[in-house]
């Protein structure tokens, strides 16, 4: 089960995950990222620190995002992966794939620093 939180901050829309995302459950971090573009937020961070455990429909989500969000040129950075997930990240190759930083502030800095 997930629980996903949006919160706004600096003109960034953040996502928090928490809990598991698997194929049931993939549909609302479908649908959070889907609602972040569509009411225009030029920055997306993922929050990632109560990410429990992903599975592929979840790594899937993030894959299916990364075309439309480079033609907008909305940066979507993840942070604060505890190891477990940030291996299935790397293990997969989706780390050379999606901007992952450890925290927040790296993360703000980056998405900043893309969205020029």
């Amino acid at each position: 089960m997930v629980h996903i939180k949006r919160i706004q901050e600096e003109g960034a829309d953040i996502i928090a995950v928490i809990g598991e995302i698997d194929a049931s459950s993939s549909i609302e971090l479908d649908l959070a990222i889907a609602k972040s573009v569509g009411e225009g937020f030029r920055k997306i961070l993922i929050d990632c620190t109560g990410l429990e455990y992903i599975s592929s429909a979840g790594l899937g989500v993030f894959m299916s995002y990364i075309e439309e969000l480079r033609d907008k040129s909305i940066p979507m950075v993840l942070f604060g992966m505890k190891e477990k997930v940030a291996n299935t990240f790397s293990i997969l190759g989706l780390a050379d794939l999606l901007h992952i930083k450890e925290n927040k502030l790296e993360a703000k800095t980056l998405a900043n620093e893309l969205s020029v």
